[in-house]
């Protein structure tokens, strides 16, 4: 039985108490919030958990097992070096840290403590995402040439992280996870219009053969639009999250350039075939993330997303927030 406690009970954290007690070869056996309304949700919710309001009472009690550190990412580091140092593994939520150097210091601590981490991209769990990750694989859509995403909606606005730290995450690691190369040059535009955080932000971020990522996020849209184009050789997608029939669209079309005997220059060809709709996987993502974390931790596995994948997203997060501030490319070592 694996003893977990969860620190921080706002937005996402009934969602991570919910589904880790769900399992049961686990016990959520704590809850810290410095809110009280809060911690009168979760005693009101599940009535066995003892709830704080001091993490520290989480990370020294030896009885825990594993961390989930579901705060704002200024707190990420401080609370999940703590946990590590204490002997718990630790599951966080996106993004993984502030910066890439705590990135690499709380992954180092883990090696040396033999200890998991976990970077909550729960998108990377959906049916779509692993239908789509099934498909690159099998190479159905042949070598892959974008992917194109925007994810838009009216707020939430944040007060400590700007619209490409809160949701370009989720494409980064969705990006990071289907691609599987890495990045060469990031390219970023946005604008603040409410505070002095962007709210609008345009991402381009260009990997080796000539493949080519591209993410548009944004607070200050009228409505909510969640959808990413993936094209290969072979065939196109196109993933509409909100879409409750059909997710996930394949398609059979493509271009191709080609010379005719006699012609001197090249002439593009299209082809048109049939769409179909893959058949995906119901289950709720955080449901399957969160036994997934718990056999990594029962079986000693690395997750695939582990620190080392955190911490790809937010070297490109780094690398988007100084080409902002510096409207120019930035090379990515």
């Amino acid at each position: 039985m694996v003893k977990l406690a969860v620190i921080g009970y706002g937005y996402w954290g009934p969602n991570i108490v919910r589904n880790f007690s769900g399992h049961h070869d686990c016990e959520v056996v704590a809850v810290c919030d410095k809110n009280p309304a809060a911690l009168a949700r979760v005693l009101g919710r599940h009535p066995g958990v003892r709830v704080m309001t001091d993490p520290d009472d989480i990370v020294t009690d030896p009885e825990i097992d594993a961390v989930a550190i579901v705060t704002p990412v200024s707190y990420h580091f401080e609370l999940a070096k703590k946990a590590l140092e204490n002997g718990k593994h630790v599951f966080v939520e996106k993004p993984f840290t502030a910066t890439s150097a705590q990135a690499e210091e709380l992954i180092e601590l883990a090696e040396r403590q033999n200890l998991q981490i976990m970077v909550d991209h729960t998108f990377l769990f959906t049916g779509a995402v692993r239908k789509i990750k099934q498909l690159i694989d099998d190479g159905a859509l042949g070598p892959l040439y974008y992917y194109d995403s925007t994810r838009v909606n009216l707020g939430l606005f944040q007060h400590d992280v700007n619209v490409l730290w809160d949701l370009a995450p989720h494409d980064l690691s969705i990006m990071d996870y289907l691609i599987g190369l890495e990045p060469e040059l990031v390219v970023a535009t946005g604008g603040a219009h409410v505070n002095n955080l962007e709210n609008v932000a345009y991402l381009t971020v260009y990997f080796p053969n000539n493949v080519l990522a591209h993410i548009n996020v944004n607070w200050l849209s009228p409505v909510k639009v969640r959808t990413t184009l993936v094209g290969g050789q072979k065939k196109m997608l196109v993933w509409n999250d909100l879409d409750p029939a059909e997710k996930l669209r394949v398609y059979d079309k493509g271009a191709e350039v080609r010379t005719e005997q006699g012609v001197h220059q090249a002439l593009v060809s299209y082809r048109t075939g049939d769409m179909w709709a893959p058949k995906i996987e119901e289950l709720e993502a955080l449901q399957v993330e969160t036994r997934y974390f718990l056999d990594c931790i029962q079986s000693g596995t690395k997750p695939f997303n582990d620190g080392e994948a955190g911490l790809r997203v937010v070297r490109i997060l780094e690398a988007a927030e100084q080409s902002l501030a510096q409207h120019k490319e930035i090379v990515l070592a």
